[in-house]
């Protein structure tokens, strides 16, 4: 049976204005297998205006047919002609090579044509950079040469950028890409995508915290006895290993999914729902967070590689991997945060790739019951699953069923999947795209926040690289939890991580 729900209270969903979404990268795997398909979502919820357009921009050559014929390769199999069709006639092509500036200006023409065929004023444009970030400076000079970044002061078109990570890969890097990035736009102009902020779970921990009297008074130290963030994936580096070796998992998922996951977390209440408040709280959460001691850095930190097994090729094994590469596939830290709310409490995260399953959660464990009317038992813990099976499992200690008093922990469980199709909620990318054109800054993260995770991890990366010893580089077998040292480092404080 089909799970049902209330009716919505309160829902900010709405239609953008017209506007033409220009994606570079539109022939990459990025546009194939995530951007395509949330576009598609919106169109079918009509959440892209009738007379929004998308064109695709890249190297490769494509004739208009062929373009739409690899963006058919993207849909789903079982849509209709007429759906297809429909969908499709939003799409175009320019190519466009940041060495030829003759295809920037056609670029140009092409937007032109489209403003004067659709709309009676300038398009609104949202330009997203779905490539490495080593290719924004080029883009950039050509898109500001050929005038296109330029907002008028004669309407009231706007024009956006949405960017993919990383953002920068230490201190300095993301401090010059800041700079350079503010040389042709205003911050307003700027959404720093971080897919992550897109999913339900994610976006859902605000509203559970601050909107539900049973849990913001015992979410502090008082009640809570340990937080635990794990992400976990099944896969290898996949064909990734030019970005790995120069990234490696800190880089890849630390600095940006687990600690904006943290940062909703453990965040203070805003004082309002707005995106200036919640990016407040956000940035003061990330610098209260207590330095890394870099001298001791192993006490705190496990980073690991993992090694062939059961099949499975080794991190050193992969194709275009140094075959003595010391790039860490997990990483494993213990933080503190010095506010008042969190005083005492350690956070636990972990991520890695090639793991026993692919899995992201958030586990808050409880402290125990103060009367110990029925002995020892384990601890209340609420999980907040983000993916794959998106929802949250509230473990509470109950009677079993059966004719004997026997206790034991039973889950009050939901997911997202069991609510039915009526809420059909659009994935990351989908509810991402569509808040960019809506000017909806609060799930995209901001220069003064990357900022700030930078400098927090930025003295672990220079540790790593001057100062090995500190925090040695341990192998795990592919298909495993991770090294043994990130059990360690749990077990040290009488603690376990949830099993995978």
């Amino acid at each position: 049976m089909t799970a049902k729900h209330a009716p919505a209270r309160f829902c900010l969903e709405v239609s953008p204005a017209p506007c033409v979404l220009i994606l570079f990268g539109a022939t990459g795997d990025l546009a194939r297998r995530k951007l395509f398909p949330s576009l598609f979502q919106l169109h079918t919820r009509d959440l892209l205006h009738a007379t929004s357009r998308i064109v695709g921009c890249g190297r490769t050559r494509h004739d208009q047919e062929s373009f739409r014929a690899l963006v058919t390769k993207a849909l789903p199999p079982s849509i209709s002609t007429d759906e297809r069709d429909a969908f499709l006639a939003r799409f175009s092509y320019v190519r466009t090579d940041d060495t030829d500036p003759d295809t920037f200006t056609h670029l140009g023409q092409h937007l032109a044509e489209l403003d004067r065929i659709e709309t009676p004023v300038p398009f609104n444009r949202l330009f997203y950079l779905a490539i490495p970030p080593s290719s924004y400076r080029r883009i950039f000079a050509r898109l500001t040469a050929a005038g296109l970044l330029e907002e008028s002061d004669h309407n009231s078109a706007w024009r956006h950028l949405l960017l993919e990570k990383p953002f920068g890969t230490d201190s300095t890097t993301a401090t010059e890409l800041d700079a350079f990035l503010q040389q042709h736009a205003r911050e307003e102009q700027i959404f720093r995508i971080d897919h992550y902020l897109g999913k339900e779970t994610v976006q859902n921990i605000l509203i559970m915290r601050f909107a539900n009297i049973l849990l913001e008074p015992v979410w502090n130290r008082t009640y809570i006895d340990h937080v635990q963030i794990t992400v976990a994936e099944a896969l290898g580096i996949e064909h990734r290993a030019g970005f790995y070796e120069q990234s490696g998992l800190l880089r890849d998922m630390f600095q940006n999914h687990l600690l904006e996951m943290l940062a909703l977390v453990a965040m203070e209440p805003p004082a309002e729902f707005s995106a200036d408040a919640i990016h407040r709280e956000k940035l003061a959460l990330i610098r209260a967070i207590r330095a890394f001691p870099c001298d001791t850095l192993g006490d705190v930190m496990v980073r690991g590689q993992y090694a062939a097994a059961d099949g499975m090729a080794g991190y050193r094994e992969e194709p275009g991997v140094d075959p003595n590469s010391t790039i860490e596939t997990f990483a494993a830290t213990k933080l503190w945060i010095d506010t008042p709310r969190w005083q005492g409490v350690p956070f636990y995260l972990r991520s890695g790739k090639r793991l026993t399953k692919r899995i992201s959660t958030v586990t808050l464990v409880f402290k125990p019951s103060p009367h110990t009317l029925f002995g020892a038992c384990d601890p209340d813990s609420l999980v907040l699953n983000v993916q794959p099976d998106e929802g949250m499992i509230l473990n509470l200690q109950a009677k079993l069923p059966g004719p004997k008093l026997c206790m034991g922990e039973l889950p009050l469980a939901f997911k997202y999947a069991d609510l039915g199709d009526e809420l059909d909620a659009p994935d990351a990318y989908a509810r991402l795209l569509l808040d960019a054109m809506l000017h909806d800054h609060t799930l995209f993260v901001r220069n003064e926040t990357i900022t700030a995770a930078w400098q927090l991890f930025t003295p672990v990366l220079e540790t790593w690289s001057d100062h090995p010893e500190r925090c040695p580089l341990h192998p795990y077998a592919a298909g495993s939890d991770g090294p043994a040292a990130a059990a360690d480092l749990l077990a040290r404080d009488s603690r376990a991580w949830r099993p995978l």
